[in-house]
């Protein structure tokens, strides 16, 4: 996404925040390890200039609201609630929490709808530090990161992305 013409401040974050890496995950029958349950997705309407690109005679140029993290706080509760209710769970029934690591202000906004304690999503923090915001492969980076601490129960994966939308897997984890 760098530009060099492009001296905007949204232009030098983007750059500085994001990150080159690849994911995979591979989904099937097993009889250990983990398991994926349910997933979701939601974008809201008319919402296009709160997170995405736009397309520039010299690249993409990036957009980015300063509104998401209060958008997180206000809208995201209840799309998270809805989704677990429709499994028959509650938010206290989820044992890890797997997010993309849109930004500091968003993962504390996350902690928030969670109702987890400021600074828990600190396997988020770690890779968003070591290896910035590699789009959506970045979840699938904190995800290995959680599952290597053996963590046993529901993990809840979520992200945000350009429309605005947000998504949710939740996925069963045994040793």
């Amino acid at each position: 996404t760098f530009r060099p013409g492009d001296k905007s401040k949204s232009n030098i974050i983007a750059s500085a925040l994001f990150g080159d890496g690849a994911a995979a995950l591979i989904i099937g029958p097993s009889t250990k390890g983990e398991k994926f349950i349910a997933g979701k997705e939601h974008t809201w309407p008319n919402t296009e200039d709160i997170m995405g690109w736009r397309v520039e005679n010299d690249g993409l140029g990036v957009l980015f609201s300063k509104s998401i993290p209060s958008l997180v706080e206000r809208e995201l509760g209840f799309l998270l609630k809805e989704f677990l209710m429709s499994k028959n769970l509650k938010l206290s029934e989820i044992n890890a929490f797997s997010p993309h690591p849109g930004g500091e202000k968003v993962l504390n906004a996350l902690e928030t709808v969670f109702e987890i304690e400021s600074g828990t999503l600190y396997e988020a923090r770690e890779i968003l530090r070591d290896y910035g915001n590699m789009s959506s492969a970045t979840v699938l980076f904190v995800l290995k990161r959680i599952l290597s601490k053996k963590i046993e129960g529901k993990c809840l994966m979520s992200s945000l992305g350009p429309g605005f939308s947000a998504a949710f897997a939740l996925i069963e984890t045994t040793n």
